[in-house]
């Protein structure tokens, strides 16, 4: 049995803040749940796909956000609980879904769990989701630990089924990727069988069916006005002059920095954990007994917004303040905290010497794996079309070919843009245009651009780099998938119908391993993109992590240098292995040698340099 299935009433367990959001769903009988993966929320799905045979949980990888939306809001309208987690940028994509969904509303309880991602640490963007809540009209709280993470997913369900609407539970990467004591419950019985009313009046949301739901979910609004200004989630610690307003995340920061500030006994904390809509009554109560005021927060001033219009409701005259002292950019923690406090209170403080990292240590940047298949693939595109073509890609593992040696990334913008974009870039260029994409985004969101591309006649090649799984956020299953688990699972899309299929008459599929047949049909496909239009080389290869730690795959060989790797040196360098190992030859001169240890076995190095042979590995 999975772990997050056992464990008795009040027992305590270590978890991830996603383990704590699934056991809360566990608990609250969901049985649902559809995602498309997206760290920080990866985890999330991943432990429901895990463990959901177990429970006769349906748990669906969607092809995208705006679908995992949509198949969990049907279950939801049928009287089975979902959820559904993406991280932030994903609500993007589901938004047009999400914002409707407010209006139409739930039967039983939705939880849609985002995933904020400030600081960056794996996106593009630090966009501040709390504005979704407000944007659409839907509850929404922010939890600070994983034990909140938990009571919150739990109270989400009450209130979500309580007012007909989804609940969005906003985390951040500090969330759900910390530990923390989490306190059990019991997990009930529960079935995935729902039943369906007909009631196109209120489902089927036409112009006249829009505007009477939107005037409902002002009502549900105003009834949820009622709801935050009680809600157990919003605290006041302290009774200091001095008040402070924080939520999720940044609440702890503050609790830290008051400490070690010794400033507790003058100090008031409003910590919010439910924070849409906006509890007005409590902040101006709070503001009563304050002189003043700062509003601590990661990323943009959403509190910071609510709390000044709470002032001037109430009639407060004391100092506001916020993004002034407190970084509008990236993560927050205790040092910037205190130094925020410091500054506006005027509370005395010296920040500490920062370490210095020293100058001469080697720079690690992320890189492609040893053995990569994509590594392969950008090597001989950029030996056929060189510097003068124009490279958008797109979001993945292989956007990691944007660093030199490759330097095979142009221009991104967003999951599925390399298509798009390569179209546009093609219209108003007289360069070659080549654009990559995975296949998993290619199922998320490159389809569309595919075939907006074909139907403009848009003379471009798009490189599909095809490694049999999404990679980047941990090997999860997508429509195309050719490599299961189990290593049995044929084909459930098969890419080149599906690229024919839109339109697209000039497709080829290589291996990109091997790297003379891939670069002749390079050559011919370069030739053909005049009078072709679109053009689309499926570049075929398992991802090495995949086949080894998933499915179990042995490594066979790796290579080594035994001749003269000095006529081949600028091929090798030009590939930029992260297994070589760049050394000094007798002359001075300098020469590639392989980290065995680090070696994929690829062949491609020995492809190119003579002086390369294999070696066996013994079992």
């Amino acid at each position: 049995m999975h772990e997050l299935l056992t464990g008795t009433r009040g027992e305590k367990r270590f978890l991830l803040g996603n383990e704590a959001i699934i056991r809360a769903a566990l608990e609250s009988g969901v049985r649902f749940v559809a995602a498309y993966p997206g760290t920080p929320s990866s985890e999330i799905i991943d432990g429901f796909a895990a463990l959901g045979p177990e429970i006769g949980a349906e748990v669906e990888y969607s092809v995208n956000e705006k679908v995992s939306v949509e198949t969990a809001c049907a279950a939801a309208q049928c009287g089975v609980r979902s959820l559904c987690s993406m991280k932030h940028v994903g609500l993007n994509v589901a938004a047009d879904a999400f914002m409707t969904l407010a209006y139409v509303g739930v039967k039983a309880g939705m939880v849609i769990v985002c995933a904020d991602d400030p600081s960056l640490h794996s996106s593009q963007n630090e966009q501040d989701n709390r504005y979704y809540a407000k944007m659409a009209g839907v509850p929404m709280l922010e939890p600070a630990t994983p034990q909140e993470a938990k009571d919150m997913v739990r109270a989400g369900y009450e209130l979500s089924e309580r007012y007909g609407i989804p609940v969005l539970l906003r985390t951040t990467t500090r969330v759900n990727h910390c530990r923390g004591p989490v306190s059990l419950g019991e997990i009930p019985q529960a079935s995935l069988k729902g039943s369906f009313t007909k009631d196109p009046m209120n489902l089927v949301v036409v112009p006249m069916v829009g505007r009477k739901l939107h005037l409902k979910l002002l009502e549900k609004l105003s009834a949820l006005q009622e709801e935050v200004e009680r809600s157990p989630f919003n605290t006041v610690e302290g009774t200091g002059p001095w008040g402070i307003v924080a939520s999720g995340v940044s609440a702890l920061y503050v609790q830290d920095a008051v400490d070690e500030l010794g400033i507790a006994d003058r100090v008031g904390i409003l910590k919010l954990g439910m924070t849409h809509p906006v509890p007005e009554r409590l902040i101006g109560d709070f503001l009563s007994r304050m002189d003043a005021v700062l509003v601590v927060e990661e990323l943009e001033p959403y509190l910071e917004e609510a709390v000044r219009v709470s002032a001037q409701k109430c009639g407060f005259r004391g100092r506001i303040a916020g993004k002034e002292f407190v970084p509008r950019a990236f993560e927050l923690d205790t040092v910037k905290v205190k130094e925020a406090l410091s500054r506006f209170f005027g509370v005395s403080y010296e920040p500490p010497e920062i370490f210095a990292v020293p100058e001469d240590l080697p720079a690690r940047p992320p890189n492609l794996c040893p053995g990569c298949p994509h590594r392969a693939t950008f090597f001989s595109v950029r030996e056929v079309f060189g510097e003068e073509a124009v490279y958008p890609t797109d979001i993945g593992c292989y956007t990691l070919g944007l660093l030199p040696p490759l330097r095979m990334a142009d221009f991104l913008i967003c999951m599925g843009s390399s298509v798009s974009t390569a179209g546009g870039f093609s219209r108003v260029l007289d360069r070659p245009v080549v654009a990559f994409i995975g296949d998993s985004t290619f199922f998320h969101s490159g389809i569309t651009g595919l075939i907006n591309a074909v139907s403009h006649d848009r003379k471009l090649l798009l490189v599909l780099l095809d490694n049999g799984t999404t990679a980047m956020t941990g090997h999860q299953p997508h429509p195309g998938v050719w490599l299961s688990r189990d290593g049995k699972q044929p084909p459930k899309v098969e890419l080149e119908t599906l690229v024919r299929g839109c339109g697209v008459q000039n497709v080829a599929v290589v291996n990109p391993l091997q790297v003379k047949k891939t670069q002749q049909v390079l050559q011919e496909m370069k030739a053909a993109m005049k009078d072709r239009g679109v053009s689309v080389l499926i570049s075929r290869s398992p991802c090495p992590l995949f086949e080894r730690r998933v499915l179990g795959t042995k490594q066979k060989v790796v290579f080594q240098v035994v001749g003269d790797c000095r006529p081949c040196r600028d091929d090798l360098a030009r590939l930029g292995c992260t297994a070589f190992v760049w050394t000094p030859d007798d002359a001075g001169e300098a020469c590639v040698r392989i980290n065995e240890v680090l070696c994929g076995g690829c062949s491609v190095c020995a492809q190119l340099c003579d002086g390369i042979k294999p070696k066996k590995l013994t079992a």
